[in-house]
């Protein structure tokens, strides 16, 4: 196969090294397509080679030498070169979200019905062994029909504050964090119950991020950019950009290209998206869930619980049990693969029986070795799964509304139903 990337920032790294690393079997880079050719020029360098750069006015000269695309763009690009590519006939990798809005998702459900190419959105939390532990004991029953999900992700203030620094932090480019985040989060639901939302209602707010809220509490003036602020390398809250070499080339080294700032205040003005959001939503198969996604937490990791027939299933895990203050300045703090005090457990309550540890199987890697079940999947194929983890399109319609549905739910505040299983607002 012979694969092209479009857009280059750092989501793209996962799936350039698995294609010079373990996957380099399944086929080779033929094109980059990005805005800035500085961004480029770091890929190119990386992959070690001369690859043809282009940019996105040219995407039709980078189809005519690919027979896949891989889009790693900014959300609200998606839907643009997955339906172009699409169109064209190639095979379509997607990072999540799918796209930002229902007229996004209605555009690439049409190009994937009238393409031949095939569509995957990458969705590796359903292939970390947890995630994937949970869907095998509903599947098998364990806890009988199950009839309501408590769904609590906590983000600290490491992982949560970077999406206050970047593009991100504007709404209509990422769809604020109910779609570019929670899109896992409601897609794992989706997968876990086998079924689909129909009913939405929200509540949301921006309430400790942004340049009003840093007034109320008194904090003062504040640096536009983390790059040469006073309080660089004091204020947990100032990114280093400088100090990670990859950041350094990716975003410092490329701004005077295009004027993408990506150590922005997270406490500064221009902050679009919510950090304090609350969501119930409706299934087809009438179970019911609470969804809660908070951005400012002291520490990060996620709890989910389920409640059945037969008894309950419950899943905490955490990532990090706490923020060092230097992990803005020191990239190796913010590293949440082993760090100090995570850990996972999955309890099985059945009814009149003590409740029971589920073992978790892990492997070497991110997201405890899910990122290479899914890197494999998506170069080789997902063969024989009894999960059917693999995601297509209809999969990513269905979390992305779910997202769409529940911003326009917060802002008119009405319930939103979606109909056709989950991918069209009513």
């Amino acid at each position: 196969m012979r694969y092209a990337f479009v857009g280059l920032g750092h989501r793209a790294q996962m799936y350039v090294d698995a294609l010079l690393g373990e996957w380099r079997d399944a086929g080779t880079i033929v094109a980059l397509c990005d805005p800035n050719r500085t961004r480029m020029a770091y890929y190119a360098e990386r992959i070690g080679h001369e690859v043809p750069c282009f940019a996105p006015d040219e995407f039709g000269k980078v189809l005519e030498l690919a027979d896949a695309v891989i889009v790693t763009t900014v959300d609200a690009a998606h839907a643009r070169y997955v339906c172009a590519a699409l169109d064209a006939g190639r095979d379509v990798i997607v990072e999540k979200p799918l796209t930002t809005d229902a007229d996004g998702c209605a555009a690439i459900a049409a190009a994937a019905e009238r393409s031949s190419g095939k569509l995957i959105v990458t969705f590796n939390y359903r292939y970390s062994p947890r995630n994937s532990a949970v869907r095998r004991l509903l599947m098998e029953g364990a806890i009988g029909e199950v009839t309501s999900v408590h769904f609590e992700w906590t983000l600290d203030t490491i992982h949560g504050a970077d999406y206050f620094r970047r593009w991100h932090r504007d709404r209509a480019s990422s769809g604020g964090l109910l779609v570019h985040k929670s899109t896992h989060h409601f897609d794992l639901v989706n997968w876990w119950l086998g079924s689909a939302p129909e009913l939405v209602f929200a509540q949301t707010g921006l309430r400790f991020y942004g340049a009003q809220n840093a007034r109320k509490r008194g904090l003062g003036e504040r640096p536009a950019r983390g790059q040469g602020a006073p309080g660089l390398g004091t204020d947990p809250f100032i990114l280093d950009i400088s100090a990670d070499q990859r950041l350094k080339r990716l975003y410092l080294d490329a701004e005077h290209e295009d004027g993408y700032i990506r150590d922005q205040d997270v406490f500064g003005e221009g902050i679009t998206i919510d950090d304090n959001m609350s969501v119930l939503v409706r299934y087809a198969n009438r179970a019911v869930m609470t969804y809660s996604l908070h951005a400012h937490a002291p520490w990060e990791g996620y709890r989910v619980a389920f409640n059945g027939t037969e008894g309950r299933l419950e899943l905490d895990v955490v990532e990090r049990e706490w923020t060092p203050p230097h992990a803005a300045v020191d990239p190796s703090a913010a590293a949440k693969e082993h760090a100090t005090g995570s850990s996972e457990r999955l309890l099985l309550r059945r009814h009149w029986s003590p409740p029971e540890e589920v073992p978790i199987e892990t492997g070497a890697g991110g997201h405890g070795g899910g990122d290479r079940l899914l890197l494999n999947d998506v170069f080789r194929g997902p063969g024989d799964d009894p999960l059917a983890r693999q995601a297509g399109y209809r999969d990513g319609i269905r979390s992305v509304l779910t997202g769409h549905a529940a911003n326009v739910s917060a802002r008119t505040g009405a319930p939103v139903l979606l109909a056709d299983d989950g991918t069209r607002v009513r």
